[in-house]
């Protein structure tokens, strides 16, 4: 989720999830008049590109909002006068966000930067700066906070995520991906060598550039679910596609769809709503 063409993610394909079942649930849903709920919520990269963030997603059941971050580079996104950092021009407008039915409830991404290789440089010293952001008067009520710095099984230095994390408020929430495919079971031992028993993670399922499957990425959230316990796990679903070169596009309807009914029963949080899930995108996704 670090930058908008997020480092290697993984995956391929659709599922047989996605089969007669969820086909047959669609239709009685329909018959309700009620759209099949595809997710829980929806994550927002904020940059000075995306501030005033606008979509339908709660047509998709989305309620929840994850803000990756309220700092990043020094730069605050919301009013941190106590904290003497400048705040960005053309600030959100929270007051509006917080009424918006898609952010019910957000978890308040704390005190990150841009560049992934930077954040875990910085980690101390960011996990120090969070603790001070999230214990100030936010324009919001937060339902729980987020550390944005990612971690996978290639960084050498993730034993010192839970020094850089202790002093937060909980609820707490990181993220963690597995570019390297080392597996669920060995990816689920690694997580539980590092991750404090009190913090909730969200997984990145990697199927936005094709070397991971959604049914393999839901094999990681059932072996991560089964260790961590259902109120600690979350599922991020990346909502991209290789575009050439180091871009990236939307993923199209025919693609997002079969990823979501991949992962029913789990609490989904897209990534990321605001840029790649436009209007016209839910309009498909809802007409299946």
């Amino acid at each position: 989720m670090t930058g908008l063409s997020r480092r290697a993610a993984l995956a391929v394909g659709a599922t047989a999830l996605a089969g007669a079942g969820v086909v047959g649930l669609d239709l009685a849903v329909r018959r309700l008049g009620r759209a099949p709920r595809l997710m829980e919520g929806i994550v927002w990269q904020v940059h000075g590109g995306l501030l005033d963030p606008r979509g339908d997603w709660n047509e998709l059941g989305a309620r929840s909002l994850l803000v990756q971050w309220l700092v990043a580079d020094g730069t605050a996104f919301v009013p941190l006068p106590d904290l003497g950092l400048p705040l960005i021009a053309d600030a959100p407008n929270w007051t509006r966000i917080a009424r918006e039915p898609w952010a019910q409830s957000i978890i308040a991404g704390l005190a990150g930067r841009f560049k992934e290789p930077d954040a875990r440089a910085d980690v101390l010293a960011l996990g120090a700066l969070s603790a001070r952001v999230a214990r100030q008067s936010l324009p919001f009520t937060p339902a729980g906070f987020y550390f944005p710095v990612e971690a996978d099984p290639t960084w050498t230095g993730v034993s010192q995520m839970a020094a850089a994390i202790a002093p937060i408020p909980r609820p707490l929430w990181v993220s963690a991906y597995d570019n390297s495919n080392v597996g669920a079971k060995a990816f689920a031992d690694w997580v539980e060598g590092w991750l404090p028993r009190d913090v909730g993670l969200f997984f990145q399922d990697g199927v936005g550039v094709y070397s991971r499957s959604p049914e393999a990425a839901r094999a990681y959230a059932q072996v991560l679910t089964q260790r961590l316990g259902g109120e600690r796990f979350k599922l991020i679903a990346e909502a991209f596609r290789p575009a050439g070169g180091d871009l990236l596009r939307a993923a199209t309807a025919a693609e997002l769809l079969p990823q979501l009914r991949a992962y029913a029963g789990f609490e989904v949080f897209v990534f990321d709503g605001p840029h790649y899930v436009d209007r016209l995108l839910v309009k498909k996704l809802l007409e299946g």
